[in-house]
């Protein structure tokens, strides 16, 4: 059985545009770049050609991932986000009951979880840890470096 991707609706909108960018202009300029390093010759002794070849495998790759998270995905509606609870689409802010430090990020799909933009996965570790738990609860998580305790401040929509 395929993988359900979720999605908010920013996040399904990011990975269309994209698909439609790498399909487009990610295509059209590493071809260029092939048709441009064959004119540099002897392929077998050109690493512009193996560069070019190899960039285009990935965009390929990343084309075909993309299209199998598009064909099986499932929006998450702001308006079914109840804030009672962690669930994907909801924005939690946690503090640690050691270092009394607060975060602040969105629990997302997989597919859409970005630690850079604060976006961390239902999946991850302290996703997993905090979904279904209410604002006041503590939740123990099993983190690479040992464990951490967080206490759930406050849950708000995206």
């Amino acid at each position: 059985m395929a993988k359900i991707y979720k999605f908010t609706e920013e996040g399904l909108k990011k990975h269309q545009e994209e698909l439609e960018d790498l399909k487009t202009n990610g295509r059209k300029d590493i071809a260029e770049r092939i048709k441009v390093a064959r004119g540099y010759g002897d392929l077998s002794e050109n690493s512009e050609y193996d560069d070019a070849k190899n960039e285009q495998a990935k965009i390929e790759a990343r084309i075909v991932e993309l299209e199998a998270m598009l064909k099986n995905y499932e929006i998450i509606s702001e308006d079914e986000i109840n804030t009672d609870k962690v669930v994907i689409g909801v924005k939690v802010t946690i503090k640690d009951t050691a270092t009394k430090e607060e975060y602040t990020f969105s629990i997302v799909g997989s597919a859409e979880a970005d630690p850079l933009e604060d976006k961390i996965s239902d999946e991850s570790p302290v996703g997993k840890a905090l979904m279904g738990h209410s604002v006041k609860q503590t939740v123990e998580v099993e983190l690479p470096d040992g464990k951490a305790s967080y206490k759930i401040v406050a849950i708000e929509r995206q």
